[in-house]
């Protein structure tokens, strides 16, 4: 374990973690809810931050990012945890921690893992799997590192850190991909145990900082998927910039909503064309199988720009971030 930052001493060895928007108060040895950090005699210690659990060369489109370096590789890492609980955690064995003894990993330093980044030619690190917002400490050191190496520095998160974390880490972000769950706050508080206001302020917060942000939003059948919900979300995010990238993913039974139907692609297709006819100029869908919304098009002259089947990527329109048919601006980062 290693000292954690963000926290609050009170009286009688209590502490406030001002980590994620839980903001837990924790008595003299308790855990946060993400059950990896512990107030430990009036200080609060990160239990996972020195422990890595999963380490992998993703293509970056895995994170899902379309329009920030297409076609390179994102060395990807995780330490285990989260802040929320998913119903439908599709990582659950690393990420749903109920003690300390459920905590383990490979002790690897920030300053190993970007050594191991630029050897295998990577020109990004993730920070994904789980929550990077509860291996703050990793997170923040390691993009620090990574800032100074020439490597940039990708976010994947549900988006429940505070202010403070953001302001510290932010500056050393270029690219975000954030998981709005949902558009109501029942939906967060019913199968996340969270709450969707600080989300949006994240979303909002990242875009204001020049981060360059995509986002995605899991459709599960009868959850999530009601039509006046998603023109609120839609609304949400072009009120914000019409150019942010939206992944529209599909729904499989898992974990503790084995019971829940599979989305049908025809769902998923019907809400990119919504989202689409009110504005929303950049529409993806995930796991699905056709290409129909896999690949990128010119917003202005409607050309394919980047074409796309799994992980191969075919960048045949994008020219120093410009459409090389019209000339039109392509909103991401390239290169």
């Amino acid at each position: 374990m290693i000292k954690a930052i963000l926290f609050e001493k009170k009286e009688n060895n209590q502490v406030i973690c001002h980590l994620c928007a839980h903001q837990c108060h924790l008595p003299n040895g308790k855990l946060g809810l993400c059950h990896v950090r512990k107030n430990i005699d009036g200080d609060l210690f990160s239990m996972n931050s020195d422990q890595i659990v999963a380490m992998n060369m993703d293509p970056i489109e895995k994170k899902p990012l379309y329009h920030f370096l297409p076609g390179s590789s994102s060395f990807s890492l995780a330490a285990m945890g989260c802040n929320f609980s998913c119903r439908f955690c599709q990582n659950h064995s690393i990420s749903m921690v109920q003690s300390e003894a459920d905590i383990h990993g490979d002790t690897v330093t920030p300053e190993q893992l970007v050594t191991l980044a630029l050897r295998n030619r990577a020109q990004s690190i993730s920070y994904t799997y789980t929550e990077p917002t509860v291996f703050f400490e990793l997170t923040l050191a390691t993009a620090k590192l990574a800032r100074n190496a020439g490597l940039k520095n990708v976010l994947v998160s549900n988006g429940y850190m505070t202010r403070q974390a953001l302001a510290l880490l932010g500056p050393f972000l270029d690219a975000a991909n954030i998981d709005l769950k949902s558009f109501s706050d029942d939906f967060y508080k019913t199968y996340c145990s969270a709450r969707l206001k600080p989300v949006l302020e994240t979303i909002s917060l990242l875009k204001s900082m020049g981060i360059w942000l995509e986002v995605t939003t899991l459709l599960i059948p009868g959850l999530n998927d009601d039509r006046q919900e998603i023109l609120r979300l839609v609304s949400f995010l072009h009120g914000l910039d019409a150019n942010i990238p939206w992944h529209v993913s599909r729904f499989f039974p898992h974990y503790q909503l084995q019971d829940v139907p599979t989305t049908n692609e025809s769902s998923i297709h019907g809400f990119l064309r919504l989202a689409a006819d009110k504005g929303l100029k950049f529409l993806y869908g995930g796991n699905v199988a056709d290409s129909q919304w896999s690949n990128t098009r010119c917003p202005q002259c409607l050309e394919t720009l980047i074409e796309r089947s799994g992980y191969h990527i075919a960048n045949r329109g994008v020219r120093a971030g410009k459409c090389r048919f019209c000339g039109a601006d392509v909103p991401g980062i390239w290169e």
